[in-house]
């Protein structure tokens, strides 16, 4: 397990390098399919003071298994991704500010050019509101279960993040860097479609044609 966590621990690094997140916020996941396993960041752990033996294991339902420190809060909804959708190899949550931004006004970022669609197919979709019975339960599980829901039949591959209503993004990938990846794309195109609708409050979604064409090339 010591090559996953260095690669979570990397890929949490990533984190702040590209700006994705303030204090603590935010967390990357990684899976060993083979022993049922997750690596994940610790909660409450300075990125500053974070190293990699601080890295938390956990099974597929979320007990320790090894790891010193509390797994991150957001654990279970990395969970229930994995769980749904073996082809996920990394997962990461952020508080990038525009991605989050348009969580908070519970719209979908708007795919309107090609850097957009070279990465999501459609739409960034947006969850509906959690109702309160869901938030006073299972928080995190919930929160995983609303992603699915909206996602529904759609590839991930090829819709790689969502934003959750008034909470933020998520996005994923085959492994944790490919998930961070796919966290800063977003978080670039959640910037320019606002900067675009400034400019252009009418502006229509990218024309169908040229987004097949972005997908396939």
């Amino acid at each position: 397990m010591q090559k996953l966590k260095q690669q979570v621990f990397d890929a949490n690094m990533d984190l702040p390098r590209y700006g994705l997140v303030t204090f603590t916020w935010g967390n990357v996941s990684a899976i060993d399919r083979e022993r049922g396993l997750v690596v994940i960041k610790p909660s409450g752990v300075a990125y500053e003071t974070m190293k990699v033996d601080d890295m938390v294991v956990v099974d597929m339902d979320g007990k320790v298994v090894e790891g010193r420190y509390r797994p991150s809060s957001d654990t279970a909804t990395h969970l229930a991704l994995y769980q749904r959708y073996p082809s996920l190899g990394g997962v990461v949550h952020t508080h990038s500010t525009h991605a989050t931004a348009w969580a908070q006004a519970g719209m979908a970022i708007p795919a309107l050019g090609t850097t957009h669609a070279d990465y999501f197919f459609g739409d960034i979709p947006c969850t509906r509101a959690l109702s309160e019975e869901e938030v006073q339960g299972e928080y995190e599980l919930n929160t995983g279960k609303v992603i699915i829901e909206t996602l529904g039949e759609v590839e991930p591959r090829h819709t790689p993040g969502i934003v959750v209503y008034q909470h933020g993004p998520f996005a994923w990938g085959k492994d944790a860097h490919d998930a961070v990846h796919n966290a800063v794309v977003m978080e670039e195109v959640a910037r320019m479609a606002w900067i675009a609708r400034g400019i252009n409050p009418a502006l229509n979604p990218i024309d169908d044609y040229l987004m097949n064409k972005t997908l396939h090339a």
